[in-house]
């Protein structure tokens, strides 16, 4: 982290959830322009640095309480705050965010658990006890409502609505475009899918590699 300047103590809202395999990091923060973000991740601790509009940096350091994998993780930035992906090493549930991972065996998530993991908050506390997890995902939801999509969001969020809105044809059609293509392709066209597997076409000027 930075030493030029001030840190700002944890003056923002921050919070987190989990899923079976991921940690979300929510930090609330608006209008973070890319070039003004700098987040490390390794397996034990995760940064995020942000310099503020006045010139200040908001310096957030976590001591993970179990081990992620690096180059697996993400994040991604909009209007209202920054979300950060962190993939988990092991299948565990963290009882907290933070601590030694030697202090205590957690448990791992079992696939025939009756909780059901999904993308949102879980069910179980995560963090503080007693944290009121509907009340933190509505007022998420609510930042995220006022929210104008630009760009890549505003194309994905179009997609979402078409394929929401259309018929097993159309979803078909979409995903088959979609993972036959590698990404590139994405037609709501069963009749014109169906009949060929979709070949990949990159965007001008790129070229497409595959991966060993």
């Amino acid at each position: 982290m930075s030493d030029s300047t001030e840190t700002v103590k944890r003056a923002f809202k921050h919070d987190w959830y989990q899923t079976e395999a991921t940690v979300v990091v929510t930090v609330l923060i608006k209008n973070v322009q890319q070039d003004k973000l700098k987040i490390n991740f390794n397996e034990t601790n995760l940064g995020v640095n942000v310099q503020l509009d006045d010139g200040e940096n908001y310096d957030l350091e976590y001591h993970l309480r179990h081990k992620i994998v690096p180059e697996q993780c993400s994040y991604k930035i909009t209007p209202s705050k920054i979300e950060i992906k962190l993939k988990k090493l092991e299948g565990l549930r963290w009882d907290k965010l933070e601590g030694n991972p030697d202090e205590e065996v957690a448990k791992v998530i079992s696939q025939a658990s009756t909780v059901q993991i999904t993308d949102g908050p879980p069910p179980y506390p995560t963090s503080k006890k007693g944290k009121d997890w509907s009340a933190i995902e509505k007022n998420i939801k609510e930042q995220e409502s006022k929210e104008k999509p630009e760009g890549e969001d505003a194309v994905n969020k179009l997609f979402q609505e078409i394929y929401g809105k259309g018929s097993d044809e159309v979803k078909k059609a979409m995903n088959k475009s979609y993972l036959e293509s590698g990404g590139t392709v994405l037609s709501t066209n069963w009749d014109e899918i169906k009949k060929d597997k979709v070949p990949v076409k990159p965007p001008d000027g790129m070229e497409w590699k595959k991966w060993d």
